[in-house]
């Protein structure tokens, strides 16, 4: 066999003295087909060829040894046609072709005069629904360089265990691991309420736990405090997290929020970015109306009821607590999350229209067209709502479903009431809930909306969705980069 040594990596085969009957055991040996680039141009040859009688051909051949190749035969008329070869120009159209001639040009004419009128009522829209940056002034700035919270600050906590009207299972707290600054974000992070137990045990009986700072003392003491027992099926809260606002600070009335944000990852997690209504003139709630500007579940894409590759916008109006009309969209992700990198999450407001979208104008969850037109019997919304003329509030009997937004209940309503008001923002992290916005029965819920044991159920599960939970806070965390908001200068 062959050798090579460090001066020849390979060995080249004389194709002449190749021998196809050689029994001697030896492999012929040649270079590996490298490219060319990297090929070793001194010591590479084509394969050879080989013919029937084993005698090695001749490497190359002259040009003018090839054999010429019949030319094909020509496509070219020998003549031009004359009009006597063309017997289609002369003969007279019948009417069924001339009506297909005059068909086919005015569905032409019609698909371009169609392309021009949608370019041009696009056009007309985009400025009726296109806020002016130049009529706006900025109203709040955060990009938290530190937690400005309290104490007459950008920000209020609302520190409590009330389930804020959805049955959620975690007590907002005032606790430095659940609502801390890191790096220029503001972190709202949820954990285990077990953790701060001498017995993980104790939120399902004989313990107890007191919110330190609860902001409801006053109005609802009983939301401040927890105890667990097997008797009742009490229980304690199991997580723990956030919620704060600019309730105290600062509201709009028309204008553009934005919040540049990354989204939890764990299974029953729930962050939100949402508006509620200052004053609530119309009446609590759903009557002066909620804007959800974004809405997520933390659980995975497999989830059936959309994981975190979705975002969800609501707007929630209604004249009764029973009577709750709904207005939403999302938009989702094929190959990633929202909770894999930061986002813009912007509203766009004023009394003519609502634009929610994510990163982009063209990817709107909501877009609704406020139409002047509809002022009669109180306005855009009470329409838009189709609510019935009677109704069970709660009760037996059957009352009048009444129109909450004319102007004979406030002053200065307007067409676009309840959204005419000024609202502020929150910023919140939930977990879990009662209120529909997990569905019974998918992704394995381990609880029941309508059950009185709901939470205790939730809780019992720990060991299941806990472990779905990231174990570092950047990923586990609700984080907000910036948030700005504008009001109409």
């Amino acid at each position: 066999m062959a050798q090579s040594n460090g001066s020849q990596p390979y060995r080249i085969n004389d194709p002449s003295s190749h021998n196809p009957s050689n029994n001697s055991g030896t492999a012929p040996f040649r270079a590996p087909f490298l490219s060319p680039a990297s090929r070793p141009s001194s010591l590479w040859s084509p394969p050879a060829h080989v013919n029937h009688s084993h005698t090695a051909l001749p490497t190359s051949y002259a040009r003018s040894e090839i054999p010429a190749k019949a030319p094909l035969p020509s496509t070219l008329l020998s003549e031009k046609l004359t009009k006597e070869d063309k017997p289609w120009l002369t003969e007279p159209l019948d009417a069924r072709t001339r009506a297909s001639h005059w068909v086919t040009l005015l569905m032409i004419l019609l698909g371009a005069f169609g392309a021009g009128l949608l370019c041009w009522t696009g056009y007309q829209d985009a400025g009726r629904t296109m806020i002016n940056q130049k009529q706006l002034c900025l109203v709040m700035e955060d990009t938290f360089d530190n937690l400005d919270v309290d104490d007459g600050g950008t920000w209020t906590r609302d520190v409590e265990m009330s389930g804020f009207g959805n049955g959620e299972f975690e007590m907002a707290t005032a606790l430095s691991d659940n609502l801390f600054v890191r790096n220029g974000q503001l972190y709202i992070k949820p954990t285990l309420t077990s953790n701060a137990l001498s017995d993980p045990q104790q939120i399902f009986n004989g313990g107890n736990y007191t919110l330190q700072g609860c902001t409801s003392l006053k109005t609802n003491a009983s939301a401040c405090s927890a105890s667990s027992s097997d008797t009742n099926g009490a229980t304690i809260p199991p997580v723990m997290s956030a919620r704060l606002s600019t309730r105290g600070s600062y509201s709009i009335r028309f204008g553009k929020v934005e919040v540049v944000a990354k989204l939890p990852r764990g299974d029953w997690l729930w962050p939100a970015i949402w508006m509620a209504p200052l004053d609530s003139v119309y009446g609590s709630w759903p009557l002066s109306g909620e804007i959800d500007i974004m809405e997520a579940r933390g659980n995975s894409p497999s989830y059936p009821a959309q994981g975190a590759n979705f975002v969800r916008s609501t707007l929630s109006w209604g004249p009764l607590p029973s009577l709750t009309s709904r207005l939403f969209g999302w938009q989702s992700l094929k190959r990633s999350t929202y909770a894999q990198q930061f986002h813009t999450y912007t509203l766009e407001w004023t009394e003519n229209f609502i634009r929610i979208y994510v990163d982009s104008r063209l990817k709107n969850m909501v877009e609704l067209h406020v139409d002047s037109k509809q002022q009669s019997n109180g306005g855009f919304f009470w329409k838009r709502g189709n609510f019935p003329l009677t109704a069970h509030n709660n009760t037996a009997d059957e009352i009048v479903v009444p129109n909450p937004w004319t102007t004979a209940t406030v002053e200065n309503a307007t067409n676009a009431a309840p959204f005419d008001q000024p609202f502020y923002l929150v910023l919140d992290l939930a977990a879990g809930g009662t209120s529909g916005w997990f569905p019974d029965r998918l992704g394995n819920k381990p609880w029941f909306d309508e059950s009185v044991s709901a939470m205790r159920d939730f809780a019992s599960q720990q060991s299941t969705w806990s472990a779905t939970w990231p174990d570092n806070d950047d990923d586990l965390s609700f984080r907000i980069d910036s948030v700005r908001m504008w009001n109409f200068c």
